[in-house]
């Protein structure tokens, strides 16, 4: 199979993929980490001679994509998409595709203890670090963690084996490596470093010791609007290379990459794929999760709700379309600390991208985890917001909408499939809460969520009230014409 990629009609890896070295361990080899890292990583082979190659690692679930992978001769295509042209590109970098499940544990705890490791980077997903959303912390009583803690030598979690990657590699006398999240939440090398040093803290204080001293936790920030792969997707990659690739995707022709420079042990060079290496990270990454992720949240919800499937179906409905624009530039940016960016510039460029016809990216995969994201792109926010005394309607909305959405049922009566780790927390709080006031009272009241203090503020309480009590009564998307009328 990998002979036929190289067939394909794309831009193929033509440099000696023999001459490259694994000195990137990546656990979670999903849809945009293929789009993304993999994609940079291979313009620098391909066109600056870099020979910084990846084993890629699935810890949990992805089992299909490590063994399609393998049959492949580690190759996988992306193809971009635009409204008028699709270009595919075949990746080369990979030189190993690891599972739990399928290679077994120590092999992959082998891979990483190699000398020449010098990076393990994650995109496992805001829930992949256990940490509380609400206070940051490990979350030290959730069961994947306490049966790691008890069985520190046999972890399941992405924390638990970087651990027993680094204790080994203490242990033998090797050099750390540094760890970089690629994940989507503020200071993402802090949550890691915060969630790595407190469950080393809770098995060896002379490993937390040594962690602190020779491990650094760069941020990032990254952005590519990457969809879930659909069958309709493969066979558009298909009748675009002539090859049927199970492991491709697709993904939007816009990229962008802001890495902490802070690495132990080296790193690419990253810049010559156009990546910004900066001092800090993170006015990038509030600005992204703000205006992009925060605007994309609104949309998931009250787009799902009114009946659009995708976010440029949303983006089809003038009033979605305005009030998007609006959150992000009158009550996401004033928010911010970037400097020397034009927020209106990235705004219209946001509005651009959500507009692509070809992306198709469903609101119903950009609603899932909501207890995860909600605190840093709508919560933190709002808390500005009270301080400063000013308009937060559209971030009250995006709350309001949040919690019909986990109410479990559409404005048709028809169940919504609702995937978030705190579900039976969140479904156990619609069953014993009158719809309308008293649910609102009740969702608030989710530590885990909304902290303490939130709830008690009586101005958000009144707005989150006002935009559910208008959502029961007219409907998603009535509600939003109303609230961008108010914005002329």
């Amino acid at each position: 199979m990998g002979n036929n990629l190289l067939s394909a009609k794309a831009t193929l890896p033509v440099y000696d993929r023999n001459k490259l070295v694994p000195r990137i361990v990546h656990l979670g080899f999903g849809a945009f980490h293929r789009a993304h890292q993999g994609v940079y990583a291979d313009i620098q082979a391909a066109e600056h001679s870099s020979d910084w190659g990846y084993y890629e690692v699935n810890l949990i679930g992805g089992e299909q994509q490590i063994a399609d992978l393998k049959q492949q001769d580690n190759l996988y295509t992306v193809a971009e998409m635009s409204a008028n042209a699709w270009t595919a590109r075949v990746v080369g970098v990979v030189k190993k595709a690891l599972h739990v499940e399928l290679d077994g544990l120590e092999t992959v705890l082998t891979a990483m203890c190699e000398p020449q490791i010098a990076i393990v980077s994650l995109t496992i997903t805001e829930k992949g670090y256990f940490h509380s959303p609400a206070t940051g912390q490990l979350m030290l009583d959730h069961p994947m963690i306490v049966a790691d803690l008890n069985n520190p030598h046999q972890p399941k979690t992405a924390v638990g084996v970087i651990i027993e990657a680094l204790a080994r590699r203490k242990a033998a006398g090797l050099p750390a490596f540094t760890v970089m999240s690629c994940d989507n939440m503020p200071e993402n090398g802090q949550v890691i470093r915060d969630v790595v040093t407190c469950y080393a803290h809770a098995i060896d204080v002379e490993l937390e010791k040594w962690i602190v001293e020779n491990v650094t936790f760069p941020s990032t920030m990254v952005d590519r609007i990457v969809p879930a792969v659909t069958a309709d997707t493969l066979d558009k990659i298909e009748q675009l290379t002539g090859v049927r690739d199970p492991a491709g995707v697709a993904c939007e022709p816009f990229r962008q990459w802001v890495i902490e420079d802070s690495f132990v042990a080296g790193r690419p060079e990253w810049e010559k794929a156009g990546a910004e290496l900066v001092s800090n990270v993170l006015p990038y990454e509030e600005m992204k999760l703000r205006m992009l992720n925060g605007s994309h949240s609104f949309l998931a919800y009250l787009g799902y709700l009114a009946g659009y499937q995708h976010i440029n179906d949303c983006m089809e409905d003038e009033n979605y379309l305005r009030a998007a624009r609006e959150l992000m530039l009158q009550e996401q940016a004033p928010t911010l600390k970037v400097q020397g960016v034009d927020l209106q510039g990235y705004a219209d460029r946001l509005i651009a991208r959500y507009s692509n016809p070809a992306l198709r990216h469903r609101t119903w995969q950009i609603a899932m985890d909501g207890s995860q994201k909600l605190p840093q792109r709508m919560l933190d926010s709002v808390r500005w917001h009270l301080v400063h005394d000013s308009r937060f309607d559209l971030l009250a909305l995006s709350v309001a909408g949040w919690m019909r959405y986990v109410g479990g049922v559409d404005e048709q009566g028809q169940a919504i499939d609702v995937n978030d780790p705190l579900l039976p927390i969140i479904q156990n709080v619609v069953q014993n809460s009158n719809e309308g006031e008293d649910r609102v009272q009740a969702l608030l009241a989710i530590d885990a969520i909304f902290g303490r203090e939130l709830p008690q503020v009586e101005r958000f309480k009144t707005k989150v009230t006002e935009a559910y009590l208008a959502l029961l009564a007219n409907g998603a998307k009535a509600t939003v014409a109303k609230y961008a009328a108010k914005l002329k």
